[in-house]
């Protein structure tokens, strides 16, 4: 092995070098005065089986995290590997992000994305801070699992899918 480089002070060098780990997309959304309002999060993670807790870190720079925040449950949909479309609707900052996507909300407030291939019914556990971000612990409360569907995939700053081996 070569000897390592310093850490990067180009935020750029390191979000390319970041982008070598492939991750599943969320959508986290809630319902707000009877509107679904959501984003992205490609920074999902199992954390806990007791308590039940995942963990999606948040900029803080959103705009959208001060509004889900204060809802009393968040919907996790973790996107399908058709759902690159969607992922890219519900990440816009400058057209209605749920425009042509379909979802359903529960009676506490979670929205979740039709065709997903996870959906967890969630409330905010804890939030830490973490540099630039926010990390959110969530509990989960209910789910909803279709294991024959592949996840989409974000690796290399683009989608990717399973190779079928």
């Amino acid at each position: 092995m070569n000897r390592l480089d310093e850490t990067p002070t180009d935020s750029l060098v390191l979000r390319r070098a970041l982008a070598c780990f492939p991750s599943g997309v969320t959508a986290v959304c809630a319902l707000e005065s009877g509107a679904p309002i959501g984003m992205v999060a490609s920074t999902f993670t199992p954390v806990s089986l007791e308590p039940s807790l995942v963990s999606v870190c948040v900029q803080d720079t959103s705009k959208t995290w001060p509004r889900l925040r204060v809802q009393r449950r968040l919907g996790v949909s973790v996107l399908a590997e058709e759902q690159d479309v969607i992922c890219r609707s519900l990440a816009s900052k400058d057209r209605e992000r749920f425009e042509g996507v379909d979802w359903t909300a529960d009676g506490e407030g979670g929205v979740y994305i039709h065709g997903a291939s996870l959906w967890l019914d969630c409330s905010i556990h804890a939030e830490l801070p973490g540099g630039d971000h926010t990390i959110v612990l969530l509990q989960i409360h209910g789910l909803q699992a279709d294991s024959d569907r592949d996840p989409l995939v974000f690796h290399g700053s683009r989608f990717r899918r399973f190779a079928v081996s």
